[in-house]
């Protein structure tokens, strides 16, 4: 049985296949055979993470073996073929005029798996980013602790997102469970970067950046209006109240705009969608690489399927 014979297995159509094909390498000009049956070895690779079962489980007669799925799906995570086909996809909707950058900004839990965790970790994680890459390869390196910390709930890590206005994804960060989603918002909004069609430099500045309280310290909030980008977060009962006990040394309240405040849900039902993949709602993957192009493989459907 093909792919092409069983609507079951397949989740791209003809058109959106199309869309990312040429964007992804072929393994032409360099040692090995190049790369056959993409399709379907893509197609392997989405199965999974929609279904969230063992990569030995994968339907040998719609996919082909599953060691095959796995090597593309680790090498396209190291790589960064996801980002660069996301980025494609982002400049094109930007060019269309179709990203609204009013964006907003959140993170969910996700719980580690025992197949998942059962490596090698410090005791005290980093909880540094998987976004990093290595200077000379320009391959994605794993972080320390493989973006997996202890929090309240066990193991787990911590997904970050940028979404823009309509709820699209722009940006995916992935430290682990523990980490404080303020410590990292300046490297979200760091890859946010848009290539644009033809001359210019890619877009990485928001209009406005809506965020909830968690957000709210003012090393944030000065380093925003730095930039440029106007700030929407509610502020703290406890820097309201510190604010109200300096009298007139305290100064004025930030500025707060609560219509715009309303758009922040787009993110939560971001993540809702996310995780309807069960490989994303849990996680599976040892390596945390893997486990973020998985979650950018979402996003890059998220924008197809639009």
């Amino acid at each position: 049985m093909s792919i092409s014979s069983s609507s079951r297995f397949r989740c791209l159509t003809d058109e959106q296949w199309a869309q990312i094909a040429p964007l992804l390498p072929s393994n032409a000009g360099r040692k090995g055979h190049p790369f056959r049956d993409n399709r379907r070895i893509v197609e392997g690779i989405i199965y999974r993470s929609r279904t969230g079962i063992p990569w030995r489980d994968l339907p040998r007669e719609a996919f082909g073996p599953w060691q095959t799925v796995w090597k593309r799906h680790r090498r396209y995570a190291a790589d960064g073929t996801w980002d660069r086909v996301l980025a494609q996809i982002l400049a094109e909707a930007d060019a269309a005029e179709e990203i609204d950058w009013q964006v907003s900004v959140d993170s969910t839990i996700t719980r580690a798996h025992q197949h998942g965790s059962n490596t090698t970790r410090p005791d005290q994680p980093t909880g540094a980013g998987s976004n990093h890459k290595n200077p000379g390869t320009g391959w994605l390196e794993e972080p320390e602790g493989h973006a997996m910390g202890r929090s309240r709930g066990g193991l787990s890590s911590k997904l970050h997102a940028a979404v823009d206005g309509n709820g699209m994804p722009l940006a995916v960060v992935l430290t682990g469970g523990q980490r404080n989603d303020g410590a990292v918002l300046v490297e979200v909004i760091d890859e946010i970067r848009v290539p644009r069609i033809g001359p210019g430099r890619p877009r990485t500045r928001p209009d406005v950046v809506i965020a909830d309280k968690a957000y709210s310290n003012g090393v944030i909030r000065s380093l925003l209006a730095s930039r440029g980008i106007k700030t929407v977060i509610p502020q703290k009962s406890n820097e309201q109240a510190s604010r109200k006990h300096k009298g007139t040394r305290g100064g004025r309240p930030p500025a707060f705009d609560a219509q715009a405040y309303r758009g922040r849900n787009v993110v939560e039902r971001t993540f809702g969608l996310a995780k309807q993949w069960r490989g994303i709602a849990t996680r599976y993957d040892k390596l945390a690489i893997t486990y973020r192009a998985t979650a950018v493989l979402g996003a890059v459907i998220t924008w197809l399927r639009k």
